[in-house]
């Protein structure tokens, strides 16, 4: 992918440098760094279709990329939660499919919004070459069938003989080669076509040859009528700068996630974001616009069973070897396989079983997913952004209204299933109130405290004031089982009235007291003060 609008070849020079990099500095050994669409557009609208905006803005995103590791707020996208990344996962799989079955019917002048997509292919499929269609659905069946045999192939033992080692050893090596041996012997085929006069196949095309300068970016830039200071670059981008390095690191992480949790290994966030800092401030130096984790290319590494980030190397290494050597060659290399060898790899990414398994498991867990997944056909980043902030106000809301029991008795047993926070303590004192009072006669409260371990301010106030609230209709509040942060929080309060239980059996005793009222008070021995 390239820019809309800028030379072909930036799409070549965004594609090696992180390759290179993530191999020192990333941490899942499947994703690849590159130039996506996604970023290809909003680039576009940012750097306003300037080389020289295009390869300012990687430099300035790397920087800030590289701030946000260093300060270590990879936290932060912690809240990308299982749910949101099925969620992409899923409907990436199927618009990355989609987006390439213009290339396999052989059609041309497609838009690249999922829904317009879907409505001008359809309305176009009588306009299908025959000879893209023919190659294409030839190579997905190849890719399949060699993708079934290696699943199938069983493991040679050493006794058998050497003949059927070899076959297994052939098969191995055929099967897990899929990706390159299909466009391979595509690029046969088409170079076949074009020697006979005839081609029936939409190629790649030309590229220009040559590998990119190392220099700095440049932070001015010649115009008809001056120089355009580095200020007013910074100005013209404008939101630019905080909308890419955004986009860039949430599609990095979500699809190192996504990877990761499919294979069975874990990610550092903080170390991510180093990775895709430096590979875009060093691509900026051999004319690189920003780039970020490619979904395709990660799906591609993956069916083709690289093992570790090394497969970056390689990667890179060829995109150099290509720049150099191999631009002509690239020319006979039909869309159709390309496109079919994309397809292979991103359609097993789709998990239809998730919505059932959360359906059992927890069905509000669906809201982010089904949001997530609708939405990443409108953009990816919408859909990744909007699932983010609704697993977020479901996480808020848990933490507003934690489950609180209440065991009946002669007094109240009141237990907070979770630490209390700040946006609890109106839901506690509202629980409080209304079953104290309501009960015939109004009858006093234990607070069992064994499951929070910190408060805020506004907790210890809101405390203060039930306290109070209770002591007006002559009933008592206590509290038990607190931790020791917690107790000495209260204890600095000088909170009137506190009393405490060191566990809970001994307010399990005092449960079948007599009544509280403001001349008596069972637990006056038992008060605790600074």
């Amino acid at each position: 992918a390239s820019a809309p609008s800028a030379p072909l070849q930036y799409g070549l020079y965004s594609s090696f440098m992180g390759c290179f990099v993530y191999f020192f500095l990333g941490t899942a050994k499947d994703v690849t760094l590159g130039p996506t669409a996604i970023m290809s557009l909003l680039v576009s609208s940012y750097a306003f279709h300037e080389p020289v905006y295009a390869v300012l803005l990687a430099f300035l995103s790397g920087c800030i990329q590289l701030a946000m590791g260093l300060l270590h707020l990879g936290f932060l996208l912690d809240f990308i939660s299982c749910p949101v990344i099925k969620g992409f996962t899923s409907a990436a799989s199927i618009t990355i499919s989609f987006n390439q079955i213009k290339n396999i019917l052989g059609l041309q002048g497609i838009p690249r919004q999922f829904f317009l997509q879907v409505y001008e292919t359809l309305r176009r499929i009588g306009e299908t070459r025959a000879g893209d269609a023919v190659l294409g659905l030839a190579c997905l069946a190849a890719l399949a069938a060699l993708r079934a045999m290696k699943s199938r192939l069983p493991r040679a033992a050493s006794v058998e003989p050497l003949a059927a080692r070899i076959s297994c050893w052939i098969v191995w090596i055929c099967a897990t080669a899929r990706n390159a041996l299909v466009v391979l012997f595509a690029g046969l085929v088409a170079y076949s076509f074009q020697v006979m006069g005839s081609q029936p196949l939409t190629l790649t095309g030309s590229i220009p040859r040559g590998l990119p300068a190392f220099r700095p970016p440049h932070f001015s830039m010649a115009a008809p009528n001056g120089t355009v200071p580095f200020q007013s670059m910074v100005e013209d981008m404008g939101v630019g700068l905080a909308v890419v390095p955004l986009m860039g690191l949430l599609e990095t992480i979500a699809i190192a996630k996504a990877f990761a949790s499919q294979n069975g290994y874990r990610i550092d966030p903080n170390q991510e974001l180093l990775a895709l800092g430096v590979a875009n401030i060093l691509g900026s130096f051999v004319s690189s616009y920003p780039i970020t984790g490619s979904f395709g290319r990660t799906a591609v590494n993956a069916q083709s069973g690289v093992c570790t980030p090394a497969g970056g190397l390689v990667t890179g290494a060829l995109v150099l070897l290509s720049l150099a050597y191999l631009t002509s060659l690239f020319y006979y290399i039909p869309r159709a396989a390309l496109a079919a060898v994309i397809i292979s790899a991103v359609v097993p990414m789709f998990d239809a079983e998730i919505f059932r398994t959360l359906w059992r498991v927890k069905r509000l867990d669906l809201v982010p997913l089904c949001v997530t997944f609708l939405l990443c056909f409108w953009e990816v980043q919408y859909g990744i952004v909007a699932g983010v902030l609704v697993s977020g106000i479901l996480l808020l809301y848990s933490i507003a209204r934690p489950p609180i029991k209440v065991s009946e008795g002669d007094v109240l047993l009141v237990q907070p299933g979770s630490s209390l926070h700040f946006p609890a303590i109106e839901c506690l004192r509202d629980t409080v109130c209304s079953r104290a009072l309501a009960a015939s006669p109004p009858r006093s409260v234990i607070l069992d405290c064994c499951h929070i371990s910190s408060i805020d301010y506004t907790v210890v106030l809101g405390l203060a004031e039930l306290l109070q609230e209770l002591r007006k209709h002559g009933l008592s509040l206590a509290f038990c089982g607190l931790k020791d942060p917690v107790l000495q929080v209260l204890l600095s309060a000088n909170l009137e009235g506190f009393q405490h239980f060191p566990s809970q059996e001994e307010a399990e005793r005092c449960r079948g007291a007599e009544p509280w009222d403001s001349r008596t008070d069972p637990f006056a021995s038992t008060t605790e003060s600074s």
